[in-house]
C-alpha cells in the first residue's frame, strides 16, 4: 500500500504523477525482489517545507529534492533477495504489511532539476522515488563504492519502467 499526501500547491499534482510514483515504487520493489506486503508513506511538498524538514531532522538549513526516513534496519546494511527477518514493530498490526518508512519529495525541486539536468520532469520524479526507495531498503551513497551500486540500480530500474536516459 502506498499512501500519497500532496501538501503543496505550486505544481499541479496530477493522477498521472500518482501513477508514475506507484510505477517507480513497484519497479524498485520488483527489481529488489522484496517479497513481503509493504506500506509506504509519501509526502509531496515544496522547497520551503522540505527545507524546514531537512533543517529539523538533518540539521541542514537548505532545500533538497527528496528525504527518506526508513523504518527497517537491515542486518547487512541493505535488503538482499530472499526472506528477511522483520521485528513485530516493523509490521502494521492492522494490515500485516511491513512498514518501509516515509519519503518526502519536493515537486518544486524535481521540476527545477529536470530543467537543470536536461531531461523530463517525469524522469526526474521517478528517479527521486527510486532513489528514496533504495534508501528505504537500506542502500546508501556515503562511500564511492556504494554510490556506484546505487546509481547502477537506479538506472536499471528506470530503464525497466520505460524511463531510460
Amino acid at each position: 500500500m502506498i499512501e500519497i499526501d500532496n501538501r503543496q500547491n505550486k505544481i499541479d499534482f496530477t493522477e498521472e504523477m500518482k501513477k508514475l510514483i506507484s510505477k517507480a515504487v513497484e519497479g524498485t520493489i520488483k527489481y529488489e525482489n522484496f517479497n513481503k506486503p509493504y506500506e509506504l508513506s509519501i509526502i509531496i511538498t515544496d522547497n520551503n517545507e522540505i527545507k524546514e524538514i531537512n533543517k529539523q531532522f538533518r540539521g541542514i538549513d537548505k532545500e533538497t529534492d527528496v528525504l527518506s526516513f526508513p523504518m527497517l534496519d537491515f542486518d547487512d546494511g541493505y535488503y538482499e533477495d530472499g526472506e528477511i527477518e522483520v521485528d513485530i514493530e516493523d509490521i502494521n498490526p492492522e494490515s500485516g504489511a511491513v512498514v518501509l518508512g516515509d519519503m518526502i519529495i519536493s515537486l518544486e525541486k524535481a521540476k527545477e532539476q529536470s530543467v537543470e539536468y536536461g531531461h523530463s520532469f517525469e524522469r526526474e520524479l521517478a528517479f527521486l522515488v527510486v532513489h528514496s526507495m533504495l534508501h528505504l531498503l537500506g542502500y546508501d551513497h556515503e562511500e564511492e563504492k556504494d554510490r556506484i551500486i546505487m546509481r547502477q540500480k537506479e538506472e536499471e530500474i528506470l530503464n525497466n519502467i520505460g524511463l531510460a536516459r
